[in-house]
């Protein structure tokens, strides 16, 4: 539930009164810090929250955008924060909530939610890194999709130069509504899980190999010649943005409203009739 529904509920049970909900609503779509601008609207339009990235950001900026979006109730989560830039940090983030955000060293990111952040996703998203050297990157992408209120399992270190470490943990796999795999040198990995499942696999380079495997450019052209059917790529290293489009197809679009309107043999749609002897779209008579 986003902080916006918290705010409609609580506005129709009468806990809060108009005026508090507009007030609380005077920032949207938007906040402009001056610096940065918060896209508060975000999980409304989406069901995800803004994500910072503290990379290029002073301390003190993604303090003031963390803390703005901890007020709003908003799950935070930064990534690629280094440690030192995290102590610069801890204090300022610690004085928006008595609750304590977690820091992760080796993802390098740091997660805030007021309370465990409830499951909401359908089923289950599988993340495999082929080797150790792969974890940061899979780290990242597994505590991003836990962020968004997902169920994650991880498998860790089940590369194709031991093809078996893989193929003992089918049943997990085939469990998976969606797998992301992690993978440096020649990236062959997801287009093996590929060849196993029936879900979709979203396969992350990593800048981890020898030297012509140039920085990730040689797995991402792997990944993106793959002949499994299913595997789609994101960019290298791109471990957030692998968990961002699992979380998407973890969490699927609920209808507004189904059209129950009659069909033909041929599932062409029938003009209802309305009272009075109109058909759809039509005047009553």
């Amino acid at each position: 539930m986003t902080n916006i529904h918290r705010l409609v509920e609580q506005l129709a049970a009468g806990r809060i009164s108009p005026q508090e909900a507009l007030d609380h609503l005077r920032d949207l779509p938007s906040e402009d810090l001056g610096f940065a601008k918060i896209d508060h609207h975000r999980p409304l339009r989406n069901g995800m929250p803004e994500v910072v990235l503290a990379q290029g950001k002073k301390p003190a900026q993604i303090v003031a955008i963390a803390g703005r979006l901890m007020n709003r109730g908003h799950s935070v989560l930064v990534t690629r924060m280094e440690k030192d830039v995290w102590q610069e940090c801890a204090r300022g983030l610690s004085e928006h909530s008595s609750v304590e955000g977690e820091y992760d060293p080796m993802s390098r990111t740091w997660l805030w939610h007021d309370g465990p952040i409830p499951v909401t996703g359908k089923g289950l998203v599988v993340v495999a890194s082929a080797g150790t050297s792969d974890l940061p990157v899979a780290e990242e992408a597994a505590r991003t999709a836990e962020a968004f209120g997902n169920r994650v399992e991880r498998l860790t270190d089940v590369g194709v130069a031991g093809l078996h470490r893989l193929l003992s943990r089918l049943d997990l796999l085939r469990r998976a509504r969606v797998i992301i795999v992690v993978a440096g040198m020649e990236g062959a990995l997801p287009s093996v899980v590929g060849g196993l499942v029936a879900c979709p696999v979203i396969a992350v380079p990593t800048s981890v190999g020898y030297g012509t495997h140039f920085g990730g450019v040689a797995p991402l052209l792997s990944m993106l010649n793959s002949c499994s059917a299913g595997v789609l790529v994101v960019n290298i290293d791109n471990g957030f943005g692998a968990a961002a489009a699992a979380s998407l197809v973890n969490h699927p679009v609920e209808e507004a409203g189904s059209d129950e309107r009659p069909r033909d043999s041929n599932g062409q749609f029938v003009a209802r009739r309305a009272e009075g002897g109109a058909s759809d779209g039509g005047a009553p008579a």
